[in-house]
């Protein structure tokens, strides 16, 4: 195949996503062909889907009509989630040419001898218990953070979800493999690290191909702070029934690991939980933000919850909100339930009205907008450090904290991938975290860029 073929990719849906095309992408890097951006012509176009949400599902016509009014006669392929649960779907929409599941997406190269458009979308997906191998991959986004995936499945039984039915049981990349991994992407001068997963408490199941665990998450986190040259790493998603005090203890004392946290809820709802086969109550939840908070006061805590699920009464919404309401947490991630098929929730009755579901959804990111507003408030005054990232936004240089507030100051590229001790000071109109640099130096070039871009 000619050096000149032009490849794009779109990502949908979660971080663990990104990572897995990153390293598709690579592997087309390897074999000669060109990677561009979406928004460009190309000659094929690489659709990694999602099936978390309905909103994903949607999505997904709509970025193949994108790709084929650039070029109409682009070889377009679907790979992912929602590529395993429904491949026959996929491959009808007009202009699919592949569809590929779970374990077949990491040989696409191999489906590419001949690029000719097909009348009917050509279908390469396996059982779901045959994805009972682990392929590891991480994701250079840009040059400031990575996300490197060390597990992948789930066997929770969540009554709404279907990602163990798209991703199969759970298993993990080895130790030895994920500190390989870390250090290649540390090499790279990538400055913070993302672990990402299905269920990364989980890691260390199925590590040799069996189900005992030969490490766990907490070794594994020992492990990496240990890896030279990383300087942060941070914890995405994890079950509030995995995240126990060991972890958290550890956290706090930490060289790399930053004091941020994302705990999925769902429901603030004891009898709701049970319904979604959650393996935890609030109780617990509130130990863990309690915990959390007791060694590390300045952590930033992010969660998930849904609304709208089958059975929930406007008293059981009201209990969710007012649990939240009274914890010590710092944004809400929140997602409006949608009915999937072949889970359980599908088939429950008391089915939530989704005028009534877009309701509270809207009342809950507002709750999010509040605890968020109140978590930068409390850090004002502060000396934390930031890594500024790489886009130029409106004149705007922006970055992260370690504690993940959100801070901007007037665009000046030398701070691009650094690290900066800064004092947190205002917050601005658009909610964004102003600051003064510690540093004498960096705080008289950064009024230098100021006059520049005002």
């Amino acid at each position: 195949m000619p050096a000149t073929k032009k490849v794009a990719f779109y990502t949908l849906g979660c971080k663990l996503n990104f990572s897995e095309t990153s390293t598709i992408s690579r592997d087309f890097s390897q074999k000669d062909f060109k990677k561009v951006a979406f928004e460009e012509v190309a000659d094929i176009y690489v659709i990694n889907t999602c099936s978390v949400t309905e909103n994903a599902d949607k999505q997904f016509k709509s970025i193949v009509r994108k790709a084929l009014a650039l070029n109409p006669q682009a070889f377009v392929a679907a790979i992912g989630c929602y590529a395993q649960l429904k491949p026959e779907e996929l491959a009808a929409v007009d202009g699919v040419d592949l569809v590929l599941g779970a374990t077949e997406k990491f040989k696409l190269t191999d489906y590419l001898n001949d690029l000719s458009k097909n009348g009917q979308g050509e279908v390469h997906a396996c059982e779901i218990d045959q994805a009972d191998f682990y392929m590891g991959s991480y994701a250079i986004g840009d040059r400031t953070r990575a996300f490197l995936k060390v597990q992948d499945g789930c066997d929770y039984k969540c009554t709404y979800c279907t990602i163990p039915l798209a991703r199969g049981i759970s298993r993990s990349d080895t130790l030895e493999n994920v500190l390989k991994n870390a250090k290649e992407i540390s090499d790279q001068g990538i400055k913070e690290i993302v672990l990402t997963g299905v269920n990364i408490g989980d890691y260390g199941k199925g590590e040799f191909g069996n189900k005992k665990h030969k490490h766990t998450f907490y070794d594994l986190v020992t492990a990496l702070d240990k890896v030279e040259g990383i300087e942060r790493l941070r914890i995405s998603s994890i079950e509030p029934n995995l995240l126990n005090s060991q972890i958290i203890e550890f956290v706090s004392k930490s060289k790399t690991f930053v004091p941020h946290f994302h705990i999925p809820l769902q429901s603030g709802s004891d009898e709701l939980l049970k319904l979604m086969r959650r393996r935890y109550l609030t109780s617990l939840y509130t130990e863990r933000v309690s915990k959390i908070k007791a060694v590390l006061p300045d952590a930033c805590i992010g969660v998930d919850v849904i609304v709208g699920f089958p059975g929930e009464t406007d008293e059981l919404f009201l209990e969710t909100y007012h649990f939240l309401n009274g914890l010590d947490i710092s944004y809400l991630h929140v997602f409006t339930y949608s009915e999937r098929d072949n889970t359980p929730a599908a088939e429950m009755e008391d089915v939530v009205d989704k005028g009534v579901r877009h309701k509270r959804s809207k009342m809950l990111r507002a709750l999010s907008v509040k605890k968020r507003r109140a978590f930068y408030e409390s850090q004002l005054g502060k000396t934390k450090t930031v890594l500024f990232e790489s886009e130029n936004k409106e004149g705007y240089i922006q970055g992260f904290t370690e504690n993940y507030v959100k801070v901007k100051c007037p665009w000046n590229p030398a701070l691009i991938n650094t690290l900066q001790q800064i004092k947190l000071t205002r917050i601005d109109t658009d909610g964004l975290v102003r600051f003064d640099f510690v540093d004498s130096e960096k705080k008289a070039e950064n009024t230098s860029e100021m006059t520049r871009v005002f």
